[in-house]
Parts: structure tokens; sequence; C-alpha cells
């Protein structure tokens, strides 16, 4: 009949449900399937309907947390597949990173390897082939043509620079004196030092002359790149004539010109890169 066969339909639906539904409306069909009115079936009818939509609202939220279950479980597996992504390193870990990068970097980029003196009074050089130089003041102790009558002491800590110097350059040494015998207390001075070895200084390089005057000539006539004197006067005449100056004076001296630089020996300027 077909009020039995929508019973069996309703119940069919209801088998679908869940144990909770299930419990508490069964009792309900069965009340209503005794009465095969018209009016009872369609109450059951208006029953079935209510409770397919009452399913559907209910089924939605599962659903969506099923979704939100599943996107989480994807989730895992790709952290899973790739720990790095979703584990912080410990700070032991962080260490050892930062360590190996700093590794890496000095393999690629080691350390400026220091430069030899020669290397530095090259560069200091800047193409010069010829220099003239004073004694008194910059390689000599001895600071007045009259100290050379009775000695000359060449500074220990010049030695090594002057014979860097000698290998890139024609090295004119030059002084003032006022007799014959302190030139060959200077040549001697000089020689035992050791600046006339193979490589060296040329004896015949080295001039002497009576007055400041003659200096300045010598230094024009030889028309160095290079001329190294511990008289601002001096320095200041040749600025015209020299293309590059280093003016020697323990207590440092004041702006001359841009061709003209300050030291306070020959061998600091020559060994410090630091210095213009």
């Amino acid at each position: 009949m077909a009020s039995d066969s929508l019973i069996n339909q309703i119940h069919h639906l209801f088998n679908r449900f869940n144990a909770l539904l299930t419990a508490k409306i069964s009792d309900l069909v069965l009340v209503l399937s005794n009465h095969k009115s018209a009016g009872s079936i369609g109450a059951l009818a208006g029953l079935a309907i209510a409770i397919v939509f009452t399913w559907k609202f209910l089924k939605t939220p599962d659903r969506h947390r099923r979704r939100q279950q599943k996107r989480r479980g994807s989730s895992s597996n790709i952290g899973a597949e790739n720990p790095a992504h979703n584990v912080a390193p410990s700070s032991e870990e962080s260490h050892l990173l930062n360590a190996m990068g700093h590794t890496e970097i000095e393999e690629f980029h080691p350390p400026m390897k220091q430069l030899s003196l020669g290397q530095i009074v090259r560069k200091k050089l800047n193409g010069g082939k010829k220099m003239t130089c004073q004694l008194l003041g910059v390689i000599l102790e001895e600071r007045t043509p009259e100290e050379l009558q009775k000695h000359a002491t060449v500074r220990p800590s010049v030695v090594e620079v002057l014979l860097a110097i000698a290998k890139y350059c024609d090295l004119y040494l030059m002084e003032r004196i006022l007799d014959d015998e302190s030139s060959e207390i200077v040549l001697s001075a000089l020689e035992t030092a050791g600046l006339f070895t193979t490589g060296g200084l040329n004896k015949d390089k080295v001039l002497f002359c009576s007055t400041e005057n003659g200096r300045t000539s010598f230094v024009r006539q030889l028309e160095p790149d290079w001329h190294v004197d511990s008289s601002s006067e001096i320095v200041s005449q040749l600025a015209r004539f020299i293309r590059n100056q280093l003016h020697v004076s323990p207590a440092g001296s004041s702006y001359m010109a841009p061709n003209i630089f300050s030291s306070i020996s020959l061998e600091q300027y020559f060994s410090i890169m630091d210095q213009n």
C-alpha cells in the first residue's frame, strides 16, 4: 500500500542517520505509522522532509571539519617531507651554520696578504724612476755640516728602505759640506752601513756642494720624480719644478702644495700604507 511504502522509505532514511537521530525519531515514526489516515501520511511526509534538511545541516559542519583536517594533514605531510621548512634550528645549529658560512666566505675572499716593503715602496713611488735625497737629518743622524767634520752616523732604520728604493729608482744622495774631509767621513759611514753593496747605492751618485743653493741646483739639473729634503725653504722653492717631494721633519710640517708630502722620517713614509 502507498502508506506502507512511504513508511518503508522513511525507515530507510532513518538507517542512514547517525545513532542519535535514529534513537530519538524512530519511536515517533512508529507511532505515526499506526495511523494510516491522509493526515498521518502528510505528517509523515513533512517529517521526512524536515529530517532530510536537518541531516544535511548536521552533516555540513562535519564535512567542513573533515576538509580542514585534510588540509592540516597535507601540511603535516609537507612538513614531514621538508622538516627544514617548519623546524627552526637550535642555537647550536645556528652557530654551526654561521661558522660554516664564514668559512666559505673566507675561502672565496681570503684576507689581504700583507704587502712587503718592496711592494709598499713601489706603490708609494707611483711610477717614479729617479729620486734625489738630502743626507743630513734624513739618512744621517747628524743635522749640521759642522757635525760632519767630526763624524757621520747612518740611521739603522733607514738602511733597508734606501736599499728597497734603490731597486726601483735611480737614487742620488746629496749634502752641503764645509771641507773635503767631511765627504770622506760621509762616504765611509755609508759604506760601513752596507749601502754600497751589489744592487744598492752607487758611490758616484753621492754629491757634495758648499751651499744650500748648490743642493737646489743639483736637484733641478737632475730633474727627479721625487726629492726628499728636511729644509722647508728648499722644498717650497722646488715645488714648481719637481713632480713629488717629501718634507722630512720630526716636528711635522704644515701644508705647502698638493705635490708635497710630509713625514717624520723617510722610512716611516715608505713603509706605512695608510699615509698619502
